[in-house]
């Protein structure tokens, strides 16, 4: 008798459940049905190039389906809810995962939009362009890239995502010509977390009408081949990717990006899968009260007392010095100590690794981060004639650090080295710098700079690398050599990038926040190469 009643209502809620949660649209079997004379399976992606004369058709390939390897969503929808709307936002999401996993794909998509983007406003969501484009390059196939990039006339991406989270990556990084995403509506400017139920088709007509005699070919999953059926119904052909082939695709290095990713923003430094972010949700109530720890640590402790603390806590230095460094030949002005910019926390790591106290100049630097540094330091002017004096004066009262790229940059790339030191210092230290994280970056572009070092002490174990070089002298020592200050500033960055195995780069800190801010795009490959 119990075991009737038990059947009965699990057959009843199992009937609601599919009733409430079906396809409006029809079955996936129907759907499968309505192109299978078009599909084609591929399991090598070079085949295609074999196959079809890419110089006359153009190329449609899903996003998700084809050009990823992975085909979970969920970490860049984490992306978003941590790094535009909070730690309460990201817990949220992440609460409800198990729900989003049962609800089915398109439902819990839904899901996920509204609790990641109701309320935040559309003017100032950066986010698809300053944090999201690094994970997404790092989850592409190079099989796949290696196809997309040849194999078309014209090339378009279409994306289940909203077209906010996709389009700068697509665009700016990997020069797709056009991106097809889901649209989000907007109230008063801010996003009201649901999806447009349609897409912005124009450009997408334009170019398949401007192609109609060429050939229109697809790509997408094998599993999820006929998502964005309206789109793929116009190829000729659709080639279908199986998920097990994907896996044993290489990730795309970084060497062959179009585009190189030299800037990007967030806290963020491990891609938050679901695995990951419950890791990160348990370590930060201890995280938060180490990293108190090891900075109070810091500004009360001796050098030689605080270091082995810090060690203990899971701080980790390394530093190198030249065997044998040249005996200074002005004893009139300090050492000028010349560094690259990881964090904000360099001059203080100079300091520990030579166990004495220097005085750092800065660019832009908090009110509480001065208050906070155990060192002494100064604010420049940007007014050249202004901080020349400025350094000057200090040189002359002891050793100074500066860091002349002037902001931090996490990739391994140097920013222009500004010349004004090498008129300053005789003397010149030049200190290759690099970092290593596993959870929280300790750098912002657009976040509150003051808890920058908080955010970098609660990794479980950072690591600092400071490597001090051989002494160059200044521009005013190497007249008669006909070296200018340009080429003294030129060649302590190629040293510090040697050592470091990093690229040199022309572009400056104004290139750094216009491009995720967005205002100016990416940089062209040209710029990139040092004079």
């Amino acid at each position: 008798m119990y075991s009737i009643k038990f059947s009965f209502f699990k057959n009843l809620f199992f009937f609601f459940f599919r009733l409430l949660f079906r396809n409006p649209k029809g079955t996936t079997l129907h759907r499968y049905a309505s192109l299978s004379k078009y599909q084609k399976y591929i399991y090598n992606p070079s085949d295609l190039l074999r196959r079809t004369d890419p110089s006359t058709q153009t190329l449609m390939f899903s996003v998700e389906g084809a050009l990823l390897k992975s085909s979970s969503l969920f970490p860049y929808f984490m992306l978003v809810a941590f790094e535009a709307g909070g730690l309460i936002r990201a817990f949220l999401l992440f609460v409800l995962y198990p729900l989003i996993c049962l609800v089915g794909e398109e439902m819990g998509l839904k899901i996920m939009v509204m609790v990641c983007f109701c309320g935040i406003k559309k003017k100032s969501f950066i986010v698809g362009r300053s944090v999201l484009p690094k994970f997404l390059l790092e989850d592409v196939g190079m099989e796949m890239f290696e196809v997309v990039k040849k194999g078309g006339k014209r090339v378009i991406g279409v994306s289940k995502m909203p077209g906010v989270m996709v389009e700068s990556f697509l665009k700016d990084y990997l020069e797709i010509d056009l991106v097809v995403g889901r649209e989000l509506k907007v109230i008063n400017g801010y996003f009201v977390g649901i999806m447009e139920d349609k897409k912005d088709l124009v450009a997408l007509d334009e170019i398949l009408e401007a192609n109609k005699d060429g050939h229109v070919v697809g790509i997408s999953s094998f599993d999820k081949s006929l998502d964005n059926l309206h789109f793929f119904s116009r190829c000729k052909d659709i080639y279908l990717v199986r998920k097990s082939d994907k896996r044993s695709w290489q990730h795309l290095p970084r060497e062959k990006y179009p585009n190189p990713l030299i800037f990007h923003d967030g806290r963020l430094a491990v891609k938050p899968t679901p695995s990951a972010i419950l890791a990160i949700f348990m370590w930060i109530p201890f995280g938060l009260p180490l990293s108190i720890f090891r900075i109070f640590i810091g500004l009360t402790f001796p050098y030689d007392l605080a270091l082995p603390i810090c060690s203990y806590s899971g701080l980790r230095l390394t530093v190198s010095k030249p065997i044998t460094p040249p005996a200074s030949k002005n004893n009139t002005k300090g050492l000028l100590y010349v560094c690259n910019h990881r964090t904000l926390v360099d001059p203080l790591y100079l300091c520990f690794a030579l166990k004495k106290n220097l005085t750092a100049v800065t660019y832009s630097l908090s009110r509480l981060s001065e208050i906070l540094a155990p060192i002494r330091t100064v604010r420049l002017t940007r007014n050249r004639v202004d901080d020349g004096k400025m350094m000057e004066r200090l040189l002359n009262q002891g050793d100074l650090v500066v860091c002349p790229e002037g902001t931090t940059c996490r990739e391994p790339y140097l920013l222009r080295f500004s010349p004004l030191f090498a008129e300053m210092g005789d003397d010149i230290v030049p200190v290759a710098m690099n970092t290593d994280v596993s959870i929280f970056h300790g750098t912002t572009a657009s976040g509150l700079k003051c808890f920058d070092p908080f955010f970098f002490f609660m990794n479980p174990r950072p690591i600092y690398t400071v490597q001090l070089l051989d002494r160059v002298s200044g521009s005013s020592k190497s007249h008669d050599d006909g070296q200018s200050r340009f080429d003294v500033a030129n060649f302590v960055q190629s040293e510090i990038a040697r050592e470091l195995g990093f690229e040199c780069t022309k572009l400056t800190r104004r290139d750094k926040y216009l491009v995720l801010a967005g205002n100016n795009g990416v940089t062209s490959n040209a710029s990139h190469k040092q004079q």
